[in-house]
């Protein structure tokens, strides 16, 4: 059983790069994503249009490279988190978190006995077909399965250290567009009002020994949050990128064909 490659990094001082993949379902993206040598996706199915035959389908793409696929569920259901653990996913984003005692009751939900009531649904796929006793598997996955609340309101910062303090946590990753609009700056990246509320995140988890982490939009934004602080950084998506290169290109096209 694989070890899960961003928590090495992160637990060795490190910053853990990604990018989501959200909208555009080929199984080429995880493939293209590993050359590109990135150490995380998030991947969701939250705003994505993705079924859960998909959603299995790219998580195990992404098995057979290493890059680490975190889901993002849509709610805290268990069997929506079930079912990307069953998939493979070697980590769950709960979006946004406000209350601890739900977020506990998820966080449990995605653990075996006796860390939590995970139901035992794993075969010999979901293990790489190697040869594990079931206390193997349930040790590992334990240990290893990243859990991260996602951080997108102003109600979420005022009970930030009770979400912290939540038991089987690892990380609190900060969703910028959400709560900028909840702060009253939707949009403002840089807005006074957003980094005061995002060093604070930073801060809490440096308190109670989790990782910070963001989801942003550009390598600039990235860069500045990574001389912040942050630690497990998302950057861009897969139809961004597409976008913003097809959109470069097509330009160019229409200035060389006299069309600009």
């Amino acid at each position: 059983m694989r070890p899960n490659k961003t928590k090495r990094i992160l637990e060795s001082g490190r910053v853990a790069v990604g990018i989501a993949h959200s909208q555009l379902p080929t199984c080429e993206i995880p493939k293209m994503f590993a050359a590109a040598d990135l150490d995380w996706v998030f991947l969701d199915s939250e705003h994505s249009p993705f079924s859960s035959d998909t959603l299995h389908d790219l998580i195990r793409a992404y098995r057979m490279t290493d890059i680490t696929a975190v889901v993002r569920v849509c709610d805290f259901q268990y069997d929506l988190v079930a079912r990307a653990l069953d998939s493979g996913a070697e980590g769950i984003i709960f979006p946004r978190c406000e209350d601890p005692e739900q977020l506990a009751h998820a966080i449990r939900g995605a653990r075996f006995p006796p860390r939590g009531h995970r139901g035992f649904g794993l075969g010999p796929a979901q293990i790489g077909y190697q040869a594990a006793s079931f206390d193997e598997i349930v040790d590992h996955c334990n240990s290893e399965t990243l859990m991260i609340a996602q951080i997108e309101s102003a109600r979420a910062l005022e009970r930030v250290h009770e979400l912290a303090s939540v038991e089987g946590l690892n990380a609190l990753l900060i969703g910028p567009a959400d709560l900028s609009i909840s702060l009253g700056v939707g949009g403002q990246w840089r807005h006074p009002k957003l980094v005061e509320a995002v060093d604070r995140v930073i801060a809490a988890c440096g308190e109670h020994g989790l990782w910070p982490a963001i989801q942003v939009r550009d390598g600039g934004l990235a860069d500045f949050w990574i001389g912040r602080g942050m630690r497990l950084v998302g950057c861009s998506s897969d139809s961004a990128l597409f976008w913003g290169a097809v959109q470069g290109l097509a330009g160019k096209l229409r200035a060389s064909a006299g069309r600009e």
